[in-house]
């Protein structure tokens, strides 16, 4: 496992900043939390992470070297919409299986059904036929797959992009607990980006608050969380219902 490093990292889309002068460590086997409001540039970042946007300036680097453009994606992104981030022309199976490395394990049909199938129980959908489109299958359980096809590239770390705040709030709570439970059994690293002070509380161990596209926060959930010392993350916590002002 690796390290996720930002350093001073921008993006700028023409005379706006985005991300300005970013600096963050995902450490190996840790969930760190990004928060911040709508606009304040998490997603950007998130987007910069995996090659969707080009940093305008500083350096992203996976283990002290560079993010590689070629061969296996070291970093996997779950998206926030469940119901756009898979092909409805596909079988939930054949996603599953297109985002695998080919190796010994996955180098044959049987191979990869059966990889498939094992991911599938990972994510508490074992009962789920493999050829199910997902079309036929709810929010929670499509983001449960895209969990799964994230897990299937055997990533170093998975940007994890607001993934419950499209779904019903009784199905939030179930998709939490499983990224809490794959944390724990498989060690993931995760970078988990939401607006929401409570889902990030529950299952990171490292916080940063994000704002106008700077870091003003960072350390242990506990502290960011118990003991902010920055006003806008104690207008975060003011804001969150059923929390006493300050």
């Amino acid at each position: 496992m690796s390290e996720l490093r930002f350093e001073d990292v921008s993006v700028r889309y023409g005379r706006h900043t985005a991300v300005d002068a970013v600096s963050l460590t995902v450490p190996p086997g840790t969930v760190v939390g990004l928060v911040g409001e709508s606009g304040s540039g998490k997603s950007t970042l998130a987007r910069a992470t995996v090659g969707l946007v080009e940093p305008t300036s500083g350096t992203i680097t996976l283990g002290g070297a560079p993010l590689p453009r070629r061969g296996r994606r070291p970093l996997q992104m779950v998206f926030q919409d469940p119901y756009s981030s898979l092909d409805p022309r596909m079988s939930i199976g054949s996603s599953i299986a297109e985002a695998m490395p080919r190796d010994e394990t996955t180098a044959t049909r049987q191979g990869r059904r059966e990889e498939v199938r094992r991911l599938l129980e990972l994510v508490h959908l074992g009962s789920t036929s493999p050829d199910a489109r997902p079309g036929k299958l709810s929010g929670g359980q499509r983001q449960r797959v895209a969990l799964a096809r994230a897990l299937a590239g055997r990533p170093d770390v998975i940007i994890a992009d607001e993934i419950t705040s499209a779904l019903d709030v009784s199905i939030q709570g179930a998709v939490l607990n499983l990224v809490r439970e794959l944390q724990q059994e498989l060690g993931l690293s995760m970078l988990f980006i939401s607006h929401n002070l409570a889902v990030v509380r529950y299952v990171a161990s490292r916080v940063a608050v994000m704002r106008a596209g700077r870091i003003v926060e960072e350390g242990t959930t506990a502290t960011v969380l118990g003991q902010p010392e920055h006003p806008y993350t104690r207008e975060l916590l003011d804001a969150v219902p059923g929390r006493n002002p300050r």
